[in-house]
């Protein structure tokens, strides 16, 4: 070991851990953003960026739901008028059968 390296380490060992790493300069450990940084620059942009990406899918699955749920509804009003309309004919071709009976049995009567 040269004398800069066991120094350093007798530095760390009679300090507080990370209180050497304090004092150093940086790039990562800065929180305040250098304005004339272009990698700062581009990791905003970039950030702003997947933000409106995301809330533009945000907005388009909503979109989605909302129309997928009145095409559901529409769906759901044609089945049940659907419905009502083949059992009203059932019901009338029943009440046709009944009569059409009705009228056979009454001259087999008489």
């Amino acid at each position: 070991m040269d004398a800069a390296t066991a120094a350093a380490q007798s530095l760390s060992e009679t300090t507080a851990p990370g209180s050497a790493r304090q004092h150093e300069d940086g790039c990562d450990d800065t929180m305040l953003l250098n304005p004339f940084c272009p990698l700062s620059i581009a990791k905003v942009l970039a950030l702003k960026t997947t933000v409106l990406l995301l809330l533009t899918l945000l907005i388009k699955a909503r979109v989605q739901i909302a129309a997928g749920s009145a095409l559901g509804f529409v769906l759901l009003l044609l089945q049940t008028l659907v419905f009502l309309a083949i059992s009203g004919g059932l019901v009338l071709a029943a009440g046709g059968a009944a009569v059409y009976a009705t009228q056979r049995r009454r001259p087999a009567a008489a």
